[in-house]
């Protein structure tokens, strides 16, 4: 008996009958079979595989054989997903494989109807599809009767794991599932699908503290994809050459921003294009009717943003485009692995660059996967601000805890952190009225935590991330999605905005209930949303830099468009590595190029700020003096802390923290160490007396 025979004999006798006779397979993929045994056995896992490489099979299928096999009643699997759209989209899948068994699934998360909601109360699923902030919705409602919902979970399965660990919502996560490890009589194993990262062990070390583990599936990144680079020079020109390429095929088109998904969508749909757009801005039927419509359709192009990058089901695929860059490798991988799905198909993208800093992250992010590189999924480190809002939603779900108690869960939850510095928060969360001692000993939510965060039934304390104040806007009884208030700004009489790739008027707006009504309007509009920008790494921005030396990036091609404007920037672009490049402008404006990433461009701009400097970015800092001068005067120091507080607007629930543990949390976070921006050219001191 082969191996391959032995392992798909480890799953239960029904589950076996059902992959061979209801859903027709002849035989598991690789890291699906390689997943049985390990889930079988109770480990903790991460599964890695490429876009459309089957992770979710791979998980669900020993997951259903384990509870077919140990006869789980109640709900016993939680799935966990970073993006609502996500989970709807897996529900019929999820749904069929379980029915299967005679097993059921259920979608909970905040789109889903109180009716429904009331009736999954009143029968649990076997199978739970949610968020990180519904499960703590569920953890501290009073009308969740915690151990009957939670008492009989076994398993969890984390999809697309390396969006979960990228930012605070990673850490929320694992900290709502060690609440929940306590209502049952075990541990929950773990089971976490990602794509391609370079450090697995690491990420499923960081999921999965406690117990065994095992990494199934490669982490190494194919360079086998069909890659073309074109500048076209603005969006408008993108829309035409969109137009005019690829016709008769499906093309999947990717934007970094809602507000250019909007506008290109409106432009291709103006040319006649059978164009579709989805992005987080949409309401959830608009977004399920453009998804269902592309996938049945040829001939067509749905416009996206990183929505459609995670794991959603769109169909096969003819065309990936680009439009200007991705901030990650990463992400990119994703993005193409929609493409090539078909037997005798190669992957592939298009990039098309609408400046000449697109047209440079392009190269760079290229240069980097042509070498076989992706980025670590790493958490955000010093993650105190998750901690503070932990120990609130923890106080929350208790009613009332001791101060040892409320310590001790706490340190569960983040096993990494020193646990007198959790006592030290948790003392100051009193001191600040965030939470109240009663004078038995116990704490509860606090007067000030009640003023901040209570509207909503402390909706905004649940989630690590702003969603920002939206408009609704409706057209008849319908919801069309969500609008930015700026956009309605300075338009005049007639306001014309684009929502869902087509124009509407604005009829009337209720801003008390918070509602913008919507009629058609034959074309134009504005699209906007505000949010913050992207941060570029310094492998990214080392990676541009050796492309600008190196004239070329091996196995793409580059369009005579894109190598003429390439040519130019190299022309205009110092890339010196024995100095620190300085350029000079007509204004007597200098640019230090650094090729060192947002981070360390940010540090060396407060640094230096008093002395001259005042805008950065991934690639360099602006100063209004010589930089030598600058850096002359102003001896290598550290960033003012009055610029490190200013900076932690930018994190949520920061502002419960002391102050000291703010200051360390953004250090940690958004700067470097000032003399590392550098590398081996040494200090900035030694340099500039060099000269």
């Amino acid at each position: 008996m082969n191996a391959d025979a032995s392992a798909f004999e480890r799953l239960h006798p029904a589950v076996q009958y059902h992959v061979v006779n209801s859903l027709g397979w002849s035989s598991l993929r690789p890291t699906q079979l390689d997943a049985i045994a390990p889930i079988h056995e109770g480990r903790h896992c991460l599964l890695l595989a490429p876009t459309a490489g089957g992770k979710t099979e791979a998980a669900f299928i020993p997951v259903l054989s384990r509870m077919a096999a140990e006869g789980w009643r109640g709900t016993s699997v939680l799935y966990v997903c970073p993006i609502k759209a996500l989970l709807n989209n897996l529900e019929p899948r999820l749904s069929r494989y379980a029915g299967l068994l005679g097993r059921t699934v259920e979608v909970w998360h905040g789109d889903v109807a109180a009716t429904r909601k009331r009736r999954v109360l009143g029968n649990p699923p076997d199978v739970l599809l949610t968020t990180p902030e519904s499960l703590e919705g569920m953890l501290v409602s009073p009308r969740i009767e915690r151990q009957g919902w939670f008492g009989n979970l076994r398993v969890v399965i984390a999809d697309e794991l390396h969006a979960f660990a990228a930012d605070d919502r990673g850490w929320h996560l694992r900290s709502v599932l060690s609440r929940i490890d306590a209502y049952g009589s075990q541990p929950l194993q773990r089971i976490g699908l990602s794509a391609t990262v370079s450090n697995p062990e690491e990420l499923l070390t960081w999921f999965a503290p406690r117990g065994e583990r095992q990494v199934v599936g490669s982490s190494a990144v194919s360079t086998d994809a069909d890659v073309t680079i074109d500048h076209v020079g603005s969006l408008d020109n993108a829309a035409i050459v969109i137009s005019r390429l690829h016709r008769g095929e499906k093309r999947l088109v990717f934007c970094d921003s809602r507000s250019s998904a909007e506008k290109l969508g409106a432009a291709l749909n103006q040319m006649g294009v059978r164009t579709f757009v989805s992005h987080a801005s949409l309401s959830a039927s608009e977004r399920r009717q453009a998804e269902a419509a592309f996938a049945e359709e040829r001939d067509c192009a749905i416009v996206a943003t990183s929505t459609l990058e995670l794991g959603i089901d769109v169909g096969d695929l003819d065309r990936v485009i680009q439009i200007d860059a991705p901030s990650t490798v990463g992400s990119f991988l994703q993005r193409m692995g929609r493409s090539g799905r078909r037997a005798g198909s190669r992957r592939n993208c298009l990039f098309l660059a609408t400046t000449d800093s697109a047209l440079l992250n392009a190269l760079g992010i290229v240069n980097l996967w042509s070498k076989g590189w992706v980025e670590a999924a790493v958490p955000p480190p010093e993650p105190w601000n998750v901690v503070a809002q932990q120990a609130l939603l923890m106080a929350l779900e208790a009613g009332r805890t001791t101060a040892q108690e409320l310590v001790d869960s706490l340190g569960r939850s983040f096993p990494e952190l020193p646990i007198d510095r959790v006592r030290l928060m948790v003392d100051h969360l009193v001191a600040a009225g965030h939470l109240a001692r009663e004078d038995e000993g116990t704490v509860q939510i606090g007067p000030q935590a009640e003023r901040e965060y209570g509207g909503g039934h402390y909706r905004d304390l649940m989630a690590t991330f702003t969603g920002g104040a939206l408009l609704t806007a409706r057209h008849g009884a319908s919801e069309v999605g969500y609008l930015d208030p700026t956009v309605l700004a300075g338009q005049g009489d007639v306001l014309v905005v684009l929502l869902a790739g087509r124009s509407w008027r604005v009829r009337e707006v209720d801003w008390k209930r918070r509602v913008v009504w919507l009629e058609p309007a034959e074309e134009g509009g504005r699209a906007r949303w505000t949010g913050g920008g992207r941060g570029m790494s310094a492998e990214l921005a080392a990676s541009i830099r050796d492309v600008l030396s190196a004239g070329e990036v091996n196995g793409v091609t580059l369009s005579r468009r894109a190598r003429a404007a390439f040519d130019s920037v190299r022309d205009e672009t110092p890339v010196a590595i024995d100095h620190l490049p300085v350029q000079a402008d007509g204004a007597w404006r200098f640019r230090l190029w650094t090729y060192a990433g947002t981070a360390a461009n940010r540090t060396l701009m407060l640094t230096y700020k008093k002395a001259g400097a005042y805008r950065f970015d991934g690639l360099g800092v602006d100063f209004r003096v010589d930089p030598q001068r600058a850096m002359r005067d102003g001896a290598v120091g550290s960033v003012p802390e009055a610029d490190v507080i200013e900076l932690t607007t930018g994190l949520k629930f920061v502002g419960l923290l002391p102050t000291s543990m703010a200051i360390s949390v953004v250090k940690a976070r958004m700067l470097v160490d000032t003399v590392k921006v550098l590398g081996p050219l040494g200090s900035v001191q030694a340099m500039i007396e060099r000269r």
